[in-house]
């Protein structure tokens, strides 16, 4: 939804500006905590509870806080404190989602997601990972879902990319191939 996109991107662009000018501060911390709020702001029940009327901004942080633990750093309680004021709790997800772009795109990385038909062994995904690092010429932060319904293969996103070398995909080529 680009509206969302349009309201997150000051949101995300001052905390990066924020993080990199406090001395100390590493901006992938800062994403973890962001990536932390935003899941709680996601919750279907924290989705109500912002949007209910009655309940203050400042009950609101106080929820938030309780629910985020006590190891929240001052920037993000300040960062909470001012999505809070501002009504923006339900574009949290998509700061923290654009955040982490600016996070990457500093490190000159990107964030990779491999879907397999089976768990993969850390090693196994550490080869993966320096191959895939090679094709798409950047360094990559790899996480990775098992998808039963690959397989076999693997299937990796890296933002608007997918490369897709899974067996479900070749089936669907071949079975393309045969009734065209």
């Amino acid at each position: 939804m680009a509206e969302l996109a349009t309201i997150a991107r000051p949101y995300a662009e001052a905390l990066f500006k924020a993080c990199k000018n406090i001395a100390g501060s590493d901006t992938g911390v800062a994403a973890d905590w962001a990536e932390k709020l935003a899941a709680i702001a996601a919750n279907p029940q924290m989705r109500s509870l912002a949007d209910n009327p009655k309940v203050t901004s400042e009950q609101l942080f106080g929820v938030f806080t309780s629910v985020a633990g006590s190891d929240l750093p001052e920037i993000a309680r300040n960062f909470l404190r001012t999505v809070i004021d501002n009504g923006r709790v339900t574009v949290l997800p998509e700061i923290a989602a654009q955040f982490r772009s600016l996070v990457n795109n500093s490190k000159g990385s990107s964030d990779a997601l491999v879907y397999s038909a089976f768990p993969m062994d850390a090693a196994a995904l550490a080869d993966l990972g320096s191959t895939l690092e090679k094709r798409f010429g950047r360094k990559l932060n790899l996480s990775e879902k098992t998808d039963e319904s690959l397989i076999g293969g693997v299937r990796v996103v890296v933002g608007d990319e997918v490369l897709d070398t899974s067996v479900k995909a070749r089936l669907e080529q071949m079975k393309a191939a045969l009734t065209a």
